[in-house]
Formats: C-alpha cells, sequence, structure tokens
C-alpha cells in the first residue's frame, strides 16, 4: 500500500498541472506528474474544488469524498513516485461512491499508472 503524502503549496499544484498529463471522467478529473524524489513507496495528492462545483459546503463535500476516494483506491491500486491531483467536478458530490471509485480507476488505467501486483 502507498503511503499518501498531500500537497499543500499552490507552486505544488501548479507543477502537477503543468505536466499537462491528465485524464477526465464524468465524476472528477486527476491530473499527475512525476515526483522529484522519485520514492515508488510515496505518492503526493492534492484535492481541489473550484467556485464552479457549488456553494462552499458542496465544495468541501466534494473535497471530502475524494480524500475517500484517495484513501481507498489511490492507496491501493496507483503507481508510487506521482504526485496526483484530484480535481471535483458538479457531479462529483452527488454520483455514488461505486462510480466514483470506477472514474478513478479507469483514469489510472487510462494513463498507465495502474500498479502491477507481484502475485
Amino acid at each position: 500500500m502507498l503511503q499518501l503524502v498531500g500537497l499543500k503549496t499552490r507552486q505544488e499544484f501548479l507543477a502537477v498541472a503543468g505536466t499537462r498529463r491528465k485524464f477526465t471522467t464524468p465524476g472528477l478529473m486527476l491530473q499527475v506528474r512525476p515526483r522529484d524524489d522519485g520514492d515508488a513507496t510515496l505518492a503526493g495528492v492534492g484535492f481541489t474544488a473550484s467556485r464552479k462545483v457549488g456553494n462552499a459546503v458542496c465544495r468541501n463535500r466534494t473535497k471530502r469524498r475524494l480524500r475517500a476516494l484517495a484513501r481507498t483506491v489511490l492507496a491501493c491500486d496507483a503507481q508510487g513516485a506521482n504526485d496526483y491531483v484530484l480535481v471535483g467536478r458538479s457531479e462529483t458530490a452527488a454520483r455514488p461512491f461505486s462510480a466514483l471509485a470506477g472514474d478513478l480507476r479507469t483514469a489510472l488505467r487510462r494513463l498507465g499508472l495502474v500498479r502491477v501486483s507481484a502475485s
């Protein structure tokens, strides 16, 4: 399982967005960038929801759901040595959690970032 480290600063978020490597699904957008340290046991994770998503209550709910998604899907299925930014969309707050998990797995697969199991 990956250890997830939070991305905190605007500079870190802009660095991930600057690579222009992303995949958009109905429930979220996933942006990815290789980590500078190259540590395969770590993955940087950031969450964002713009004002287009809704009011503060809706944005906070969206980010809570994205955090839960990262703990369940990214920690188990994603490759390490990358920084991930999960961007909430207007559908994120109301979309069923299983559908959001499927969206994230699809994005990881399409970007070629699914961890290969050792078994």
